[in-house]
């Protein structure tokens, strides 16, 4: 028996209605009861796809004339609408016509940043300094011991035994307690920063401290059992000095491998930076050392020391801030970016000043203070810089992104940040 008209208008234009939504699509055949008279049957039995101008057409047999032009232009409107819609899918997925939704902002649950920043503070990057300036005041010793240039090497030796007790007390007051430093020499393990780094520091502590204490033996009496010890302290610290000149590359160099060993987008991202900047920094803080302390005559091997932890420090200060896209943004930017600008200018300032005023010994000073407070800034630097990306989420998503986009596409990036291939 056919429905009614009503009921049966109301069943067309519900499968109208599923026809546009599911692009002129119907899931199911239509039976008997879609089909409110022998118009509209007709127009149902031609296959799946229903065309919604034919639907309206159908309507014009219903017996209620009143609904004929209301269910048409339905029928007309929905098409109309779902002819938008899938026009307007459509230019999303091509990618011709501007995204209508507003940019994505990088948030995250309960107003938490998405990586935990570091937990460190400034004592560590305050330790990040000394440790580079023990490390280059050994090398300036050792340069003038081998050149026979008695206040390089004193000023040298007096200066790393200051600055790797600094770098104790920095450390300790890091870890909390003075006992867990002890408790990591438990194990050696290569592929650790943290644990390789309690090591150099281990080995280059004593052999400083036995160096500057050589020193004291022109004090010590000629005679006696000091007299034995004045006599030997000078070989000992030969040896001792030169054992730390040789473990300081390693020390000046390890903290830049621990900072980039972090989840920190912007240390992680600059691993191969970070080493140099901080063999420069240490570099120049030793020549530093040396120009203040020894008369012109005997700077020669401070002069140098600046010129080239100068030219290590420039390079890689200016890689980070240029190579890493976005990452390089921290670095740039705010207190970072002022510390860093200033280094640099304080860096050439203190070269310059250290070739053009050889002979002036005020000049000498001025040089030696500008490449110390360099080396200050940059270490500081380089620590809110990372610090700032780890707080801000846009550095850790977007490189993500644009790493997981990358492998999807099928797309290579750039030599210096290529991602590896999945094992």
């Amino acid at each position: 028996m056919t429905p009614p008209g009503p009921v049966g208008d109301r069943f067309r234009r519900f499968r109208e209605r599923l026809a546009a939504e599911s692009g002129g699509r119907v899931d199911r055949a239509p039976t008997s009861a879609d089909r409110p008279n022998a118009a509209s049957g007709a127009a149902a039995t031609r296959g799946p796809q229903v065309e919604s101008g034919a639907a309206a057409a159908s309507a014009g047999d219903h017996p209620n004339g009143r609904g004929t032009a209301a269910s048409s232009g339905r029928g007309d409107l929905t098409a109309r609408r779902s002819t938008e819609a899938g026009g307007r899918r459509g230019r999303r997925r091509g990618g011709g016509e501007e995204l209508r939704v507003p940019e994505a902002e990088f948030t995250s649950y309960y107003g938490r940043p998405v990586l935990k920043g570091p937990v460190w503070k400034w004592d560590i990057a305050a330790y990040l300094f000394t440790g580079g300036l023990a490390a280059g005041s050994s090398l300036l010793a050792a340069g003038g011991q081998l050149t026979g240039r008695p206040a390089l090497r004193r000023a040298g030796r007096v200066t790393a035994l200051a600055a790797v007790s600094a770098s104790a007390v920095f450390l300790v007051k890091d870890l909390g307690r003075p006992a867990w430093f002890h408790h990591m020499l438990r194990v050696a393990k290569p592929t650790s920063p943290m644990s390789m780094g309690t090591w150099i520091l281990t080995a280059y502590g004593p052999a400083a401290g036995v160096a500057a204490i050589a020193e004291a033996a022109g004090v010590l009496p000629r005679h006696g059992l000091l007299g034995l010890a004045g006599r030997a302290l000078p070989p000992i610290g030969h040896a001792a000095g030169l054992l730390a000149a040789g473990t300081a590359p390693a020390l000046a160099t390890y903290t830049g491998v621990l900072l980039a060993d972090t989840a920190v987008p912007s240390w992680h991202e600059a691993y191969p930076e970070l080493p140099v900047i901080f063999a420069g920094s240490a570099l120049a803080s030793g020549a530093g050392v040396g120009l203040l302390a020894a008369p012109p005559a005997q700077a020669g091997p401070a002069r140098r020391m600046a010129v080239a932890g100068a030219a290590l420090e420039l390079y890689g200060a200016h890689r980070v801030e240029t190579r890493l896209g976005l990452l390089s943004e921290p670095y740039r930017l705010g207190r970072p970016g002022r510390l860093l600008r200033a280094g640099r200018l304080l860096t050439a300032g203190g070269v310059a000043g250290a070739l053009l005023g050889r002979r002036s010994r005020v000049v000498g000073a001025l040089s030696g203070t500008a490449l110390l407070a360099a080396s200050v800034l940059t270490r500081f630097g380089i620590f809110y810089g990372g610090v700032a990306s780890a707080r801000d989420p846009r550095y850790t998503v977007v490189p993500q992104r644009e790493r997981v986009e990358a492998r999807r596409t099928g797309m290579d990036l750039p030599a210096d940040r290529a991602v590896p291939p999945a094992v």
